[in-house]
């Protein structure tokens, strides 16, 4: 069976609509939210929302999967034979990137993880835990390369993922914290700068040459 192209229309309103009914489950969560709200911002009719999405549930899970991806796509960038520091560096460069672009993204994905993950689970134990496998195995790689400290991959890319996506789902806690209005690129810059200090400090092994500069600084 062949499925008819889209054009480019489509593919636009169906973009309008994720993008809308994003920032409505953000808001109002799940139950809260309503198709007539989500078609109102969306610019169309209700009637012609539901020739995309025929229900809130579909168009909820189509929401979350959307999400999913693209916070999954940066374990796909990493590379088993770059420099650890660089490598994860950019990771969470990229993830707080995200945090910063797409926080009702990350709330939306929250809330489903908070309600027991009632859409997203049959991916949580297949295309989660699929790239988790591949980010412990390059950190693995890395461990017996003797360039990073004996660590539990997956433990530390659960602290990578709560460390960076806590400025999206915890945004009024932040700016309150910081006094300030609105979270902007500066407190994004300042998050990386701390966090490569305390991880790529405690965590990276130093090179060879390094380590025996380090010694005869010491002595």
């Amino acid at each position: 069976m062949t499925t008819a192209r889209r054009t480019r229309i489509q593919i636009r309103n169906e973009t309008a609509i994720l993008e809308n009914a994003q920032r409505v489950f953000a808001t109002h969560g799940f139950r809260g939210a309503t198709m007539e709200a989500i078609a109102a911002l969306a610019g169309m009719s209700q009637p012609n929302l539901h020739n995309y999405f025929r229900t809130k549930a579909e168009l909820y899970q189509a929401v979350l999967e959307r999400t999913l991806d693209i916070w999954l796509e940066p374990i796909g960038g990493l590379d088993p034979d770059g420099e650890p520091g660089d490598e994860l560096r950019l990771y969470v460069n990229r993830k707080l990137e995200m945090s910063r672009q797409f926080p009702e993204a990350s709330r939306v994905f929250a809330q489903d993880m908070l309600e027991g993950a009632s859409v997203l689970s049959p991916h949580l134990s297949g295309r989660v835990r699929e790239k988790a496998l591949a980010f412990a195995a390059i950190v693995n790689g890395w461990i017996a390369a003797g360039k990073f400290r004996p660590v539990n991959p997956l433990h530390l890319l659960f602290f990578l993922w709560g460390a960076t996506q806590h400025y999206a789902d915890f945004a009024p806690q932040v700016r309150a914290v910081l006094d300030i209005p609105k979270l902007g690129r500066l407190q994004f810059t300042e998050a990386e700068e701390t966090f490569a200090t305390i991880l790529f400090g405690g965590l990276l092994m130093p090179k060879p040459n390094q380590a025996v500069l380090d010694d005869s600084v010491i002595k």
